[in-house]
């Protein structure tokens, strides 16, 4: 048998190689969070517990109306439980407080 093909292997190329990706990676938005432990930040938006629970516990602070929803997973009969934020509803808030940054503030100015 004759080969067909002649191999290549001194040959060199100056192309750049694509690889394609493995996997796609896309952004879970999650529909609860769980209060951080103490002294630690959540991951999504680096708040305090004590910040998280300011928003979402009836409080003198907020006239006893909590600006996000949260609710606690607890076995019949238990004292404690979990207590769950509503991400969706905190984000809200989030961006609804948002203070705007200096460009925003001078763009503006100058219109």
């Amino acid at each position: 048998m004759t080969a067909k093909f002649k191999s290549k292997s001194n040959e060199t190329t100056t192309e750049a190689l694509e690889v394609p990706p493995r996997f796609v990676a896309t952004a879970i938005t999650p529909e609860t969070i769980r209060l951080p432990k103490i002294g630690e930040h959540d991951p999504y938006f680096g708040m305090t517990r004590s910040a998280l629970n300011e928003l979402i516990l009836p409080t003198p602070r907020n006239d006893f109306k909590p600006f996000v929803r949260s609710f606690v997973l607890r076995r019949k009969g238990s004292r404690t439980g979990i207590r769950l934020i509503d991400f969706q509803d905190l984000r809200r808030h989030i961006l609804a407080h948002a203070e705007k940054s200096g460009a925003e503030i001078q763009s503006q100015t100058t219109e």
